[in-house]
């Protein structure tokens, strides 16, 4: 893979799901599918909507340690990115990220409490496609 960013990026911007892991308070590994990404820096850097009294937003409160999965099915490939999720409330981000048509998930508007921002920041990553896995490390 010649330039990770522009790959990667492209995968993560056509996927119509993302996929996100968090561990439980058991040790396990859970994954959740979501909506794509509602910002994108890089690849290194993700903003996700959630519900602040997720079960998600628990775990990353109890541990950050996250993974972040994209796929394009119809050429099988993929990427999973390595990383720490933040649980974010202040105001200022939850109205960045907000979108008109939130309120269906989120009655209460960009003030609902039960409305919450997911950070999450990437240190590694693994693309797979044509038969062939590669690790790349996520800069910043």
């Amino acid at each position: 893979m010649r330039d990770p960013v522009q790959t990667v990026g492209n995968l993560i911007d056509r996927a119509g799901v993302s996929y996100i892991g968090s561990v439980d308070g058991e040790g396990f590994p859970e994954m959740k599918a979501m909506l794509p990404p509602r910002r994108r820096e890089g690849v290194r850097e993700l903003w996700f909507t959630s519900n602040t009294s997720s079960m998600r937003a628990a775990h990353y409160r109890e541990n950050p340690k996250a993974c972040a999965y994209f796929c394009d099915r119809r050429f099988f490939r993929g990427v999973m990115l390595k990383g720490h999720m933040e649980v974010l409330t202040s105001p200022e981000i939850r109205r960045e990220i907000w979108r008109e048509g939130d309120e269906r998930y989120y009655p209460g508007g960009v003030d609902d409490p039960d409305y919450c921002v997911l950070h999450f920041t990437a240190f590694s990553g693994r693309y797979y496609s044509s038969f062939h896995s590669e690790d790349f490390p996520v800069e910043g």
